[in-house]
């Protein structure tokens, strides 16, 4: 799904506003396994995947914990670092070949000032991203392994059947074993 795309569903977007930000995306392409920010660099745009999918992670004594797995239906970002323009504590991996539509951060304010429904999509899907990250908190620390699981395959079936098991398993905040145990009782 394209940046304009992504927007447009959650508000109206002007011609001038649609045209702005389809001269100012710049497009990246990144193979599988291809990191697209290492951790303790400053992370420069928000990712609109196109194709394809890319997660964050953290590393915790050499251990690899997944924060976030984004597919095409969502924007992809350290947005600790995005937002404030300081090195990043996470790692942005591609998934899959991906594609992306990309937005600076100087762009973006740019969008904002000048266009005020911008504004309010970006309000829009801040709440929606912070909705999803407090669910997560709330998933973690009071949920089984099962019940996160249960609930990961009904509202992430797509990233499910793509992303690898690992990954999922770090997400969720459970073993490897654990979740191939919690599919096999499925």
């Amino acid at each position: 799904m394209s940046f304009i795309t992504k927007i447009a569903a959650v508000c109206a977007l002007s011609r001038e506003a649609q045209e702005f930000i389809q001269t100012h995306t710049k497009t990246f392409e990144f193979k599988k396994g291809e990191l697209v920010l290492e951790s303790g660099n400053p992370c420069e745009f928000i990712y609109s995947i196109t194709k394809g999918m890319m997660r964050g992670y953290y590393f915790n004594e050499a251990k690899e914990i997944t924060n976030w797995i984004a597919n095409e239906e969502d924007f992809g970002t350290s947005f600790y670092s995005f937002i404030s323009q300081q090195n990043s504590y996470e790692t942005i991996e591609a998934l899959e070949n991906t594609i992306t539509e990309a937005l600076s951060k100087k762009d973006l304010d740019t969008l904002y000032r000048n266009f005020p429904e911008t504004e309010q999509a970006g309000r829009l899907l801040l709440e929606n991203y912070y909705l999803r990250l407090e669910e997560r908190v709330i998933y973690i620390q009071f949920k089984t392994a099962k019940e996160r699981y249960d609930h990961f395959y009904e509202t992430r079936r797509d990233i499910l059947k793509r992303a690898p098991l690992g990954c999922i398993a770090s997400y969720l905040g459970i073993t490897q074993e654990t979740l191939s145990r919690i599919r096999a009782e499925r």
